[in-house]
């Protein structure tokens, strides 16, 4: 499955890229440049910095920026449309207001926004509230 990701984005198949894309594999939630380092057992920074912006520039991953918190980095879903550095997804960003956790959660349509004068290109939505897995009373 990792070789089929990087090969149909047209990356080099390599060990290091590899080992990136299983951490994202691994999470169902987006992860922060610490997560990944932490799940690295030896990396070159640069390698990685690399490895992150060419991921991101193909439409592998995507960022994620929520108000008051850390860049975070998520798996673009397999139909992601990515056109001149824009990613496409039917998704929002919703954070977890108690394990603070940030998921890309599917949605069916996104609004149509329409701002006289002004062209929409991207729009992104954020939402903020308790996930599954918090609100499941134990």
């Amino acid at each position: 499955m990792k070789v089929d990701i990087l090969r149909k984005k047209n990356l080099r198949v390599t060990p290091f890229r590899k080992e990136v894309l299983d951490i994202f594999l691994k999470n169902e939630h987006a992860i922060s440049i610490q997560d990944i380092e932490d799940g690295l057992k030896d990396f070159d920074r640069i390698t990685l910095y690399r490895t992150i912006k060419s991921f991101t520039s193909k439409g592998v991953i995507h960022e994620i920026v929520m108000p008051g918190d850390i860049k975070k980095l998520a798996l673009c879903d397999g139909v992601c449309a990515h056109d001149h550095g824009l990613h496409e997804h039917n998704h929002i960003h919703f954070q977890c207001r108690k394990c603070e956790e940030v998921y890309c959660v599917e949605i069916d349509e996104l609004p149509q926004l329409k701002v006289p004068g002004f062209i929409i290109e991207e729009q992104e939505i954020q939402a903020k509230g308790i996930c599954s897995k918090c609100s499941v009373v134990t």
